[in-house]
């Protein structure tokens, strides 16, 4: 909630920030010499410089709460150095004694030693010392060296003249301590705001860990081959999803029967997600290639349906009367008319579908998979290795984006009228 609340008012801040930048000295846009740009589509292209901000907003932002070196400013860490509490011990007797139990937080992978206790204590109640690394909890049995602790009635009864009892917690310096039924204490140390590595790497040691497969590989296997693989699979499924499902679309689009028979159909399994579909694919087409690239052409296909129906139902029907006005033949419109001005909507759900097909070839690859950018993550979730899932994770959107702009260009190309009448 702390990183999208400022998230959020970063956002505000360099919208803001433009805003008044933009207003007294940039005055050059062509949007300022139309009369009208609120619900004009042409005039909302896409902000350069909120695209660089975004994007070094999000590395500011991973990298203050994961304690980067590569960012100069960081949220409040965890607790690391010395620290130490007072406990109050009474007796059998019903004496009461103090001692302290010293503690050191070392940063995690860091052996280090025990604080120092003096040689000589007075009272039955004897200082204690402990280790322990930071993000983590340590049990101290802070009584084992006090002097009657076996004795009937001996207890612990305040923490820094706090009281305590069984299942209580108090705050102390640097942490907190627990009580547990038995009386043994618990001490937490502050973990501040920023992430644990086994939750979130920082950015540096996701990069180094693409530098070191980049170079080694993963589990025998080079990264061009989990990437490459994964790619093959995707393109396999999305391109059989376009072969069929695309036609499919077309003759729902053009004829009353086959909308009738496949609407039900396509309308039935458009919202069926495709990971529901992994058992029963597993149990038609096996767990190999065919299973995987399988489940990405269902993944496409639907998608792919609806965007070359939604293509014909977006043909001005005014371009048609003036073609059959001309003597054009039904073939002719086909190819002159329906086809060049359903293939706005047809790239816009080939985009859709290669998103979708791109979330789901992660699953794809659960299923006895030896290579892919999936199986990488996969593995690596196994062994906690979080630097390796968010390496993973950003190779796959990479590819993902940059395909995505790739198909953006080709629709420029190949699709010059859009928007236009």
């Amino acid at each position: 909630m702390t990183i999208l609340i400022l998230y959020i008012a970063l956002f505000i801040a360099a919208y803001a920030g433009y805003q008044l930048v933009s207003k007294r000295y940039l005055h050059n846009d062509e949007n300022d010499r139309k009369t009208v740009t609120f619900g004009d589509e042409s005039a909302v292209e896409s902000n350069r410089a909120a695209s660089v901000l975004s994007l070094v907003t999000f590395f500011l932002i991973w990298a203050a709460f994961t304690g980067s070196s590569l960012s100069p400013i960081h949220v409040p860490g965890p607790f690391i150095g010395d620290t130490s509490f007072t406990y109050t011990a009474v007796n059998a007797s019903g004496q009461q004694d103090k001692a302290t139990v010293h503690i050191r937080v070392a940063p995690i992978g860091v052996k280090a030693d025990k604080p120092t206790l003096p040689d000589q204590q007075e009272g039955f109640a004897k200082d204690d010392s402990a280790t322990m690394a930071a993000w983590r909890s340590k049990l101290i049995r802070a009584h084992k060296n006090d002097q009657g602790r076996k004795e009937k009635g001996f207890r612990i009864t305040t923490i820094d003249d706090q009281e305590i009892a069984p299942g209580k917690t108090v705050e102390v310096e640097n942490g907190t301590v627990t009580m547990t039924r038995k009386g043994s204490l618990s001490f937490t140390p502050d973990k501040g705001w920023q992430m644990e590595p086994i939750w979130l790497p920082a950015p540096e040691a996701v990069f180094q860990r693409l530098w070191e497969i980049a170079n080694t590989g993963y589990q025998n296997i080079t990264l061009f081959q989990h990437v490459g693989w994964s790619l093959l699979r995707v393109l396999a499924g999305f391109l059989l999803g376009c072969l069929v499902g695309i036609p499919l679309g077309y003759a729902m689009g053009l004829n009353s029967w086959f909308r009738g028979w496949f609407d039900p159909i396509v309308e039935f399994m458009r919202p069926v997600p495709p990971l529901a579909l992994i058992p029963l694919v597993i149990i038609w087409f096996g767990i190999w290639e065919t299973g995987k690239i399988s489940l990405l052409f269902l993944a496409a296909l639907w998608i792919m349906t609806i965007a070359a129906r939604a293509g014909i139902s977006s043909v001005n029907i005014a371009k048609i009367h003036a073609a059959y006005s001309l003597g054009a033949s039904k073939l002719q419109i086909l190819l002159h008319v329906i086809i060049p001005n359903s293939l706005p909507e047809i790239f816009t759900g080939a985009r859709v579908a290669m998103g979708i097909c791109w979330g789901t070839v992660v699953a794809a690859e659960l299923v006895a998979a030896e290579k892919g950018a999936g199986k990488m993550i996969i593995a690596a979730s196994k062994f906690q290795q979080t630097d390796i899932v968010i390496m993973g994770i950003i190779l796959i959107g990479v590819i993902g984006y940059t395909i995505d702009i790739l198909m953006r260009k080709a629709e420029q190309v190949l699709v010059p009228w859009k928007g236009k009448s």
